[in-house]
């Protein structure tokens, strides 16, 4: 927790105790259904909670923004995102059940009341977003080919609606085709620990 307090100082008590019950939560929840690599669960909030909320560093989402997490998987970046902004709603999808079923029990045992979640193909689901988040599940071309239907037009947030994508390594060539259109920050910006180093939020902006 002393991780998260201290990028995110102004958080309720409530928000804390959220905060500090996931990692009991996920190591209990990974020996049943194996959601984070064994080797990161003792870097769960470092590498999974602190990660997710470098969009957070970008966006303050405003009450009743719409956000779609596509391919949640263990429930990163929307359940950091969900207890940091109580009054936005989050929509948690992933096409693996045995994923949605740690995310659910996760929701309850936090009382989560902004987010649901569901075993869904992104192709499968209706209805538009203010804002589609995810970790890096596909190339980026290929996310935004499949999900920039899925944002809706008008805007009411700080930022135009769009993606905010968390991603790693060397992206020059994965990008080249959207560097007009994109904003790419760094979150070692944000985060100091080595592991941000290489680490990006893609922001690409409805068209």
């Amino acid at each position: 927790m002393q991780i998260i307090n201290q990028y995110f100082p102004n958080l309720t008590d409530l928000q804390k105790e959220q905060f500090a019950k996931l990692g009991d939560l996920y190591k209990n929840w990974n020996q049943k259904i194996n959601v984070i690599s064994r080797k990161d669960v003792d870097m769960l909030y470092e590498r999974h909670i602190l990660h997710s909320l470098a969009i957070a560093k970008i966006i303050k989402f405003r009450n009743k923004t719409s956000i779609l997490d596509v391919g949640t998987g263990g429930g990163f970046p929307g359940i950091p995102l969900a207890i940091l902004f109580p009054r936005a709603k989050f929509h948690l999808i992933d096409s693996i059940g045995k994923k949605i079923k740690v995310v659910n029990a996760v929701i309850q045992e936090l009382e989560l009341k902004n987010i649901r979640a569901e075993q869904k193909h992104s192709s499968e689901l209706k209805g538009r977003f203010d804002f589609i988040v995810s970790r890096a599940v596909t190339a980026f071309p290929k996310f935004v080919e499949l999900m920039q239907r899925k944002i809706k037009y008008k805007s009411f947030n700080s930022m135009q609606n769009g993606i905010l994508y968390l991603k790693g390594g060397d992206l020059e060539e994965e990008l080249k085709d959207y560097q007009k259109q994109i904003t790419l920050s760094p979150i070692s910006n944000f985060f100091e620990e080595e592991f941000f180093e290489t680490k990006f939020v893609v922001y690409y902006p409805m068209s």
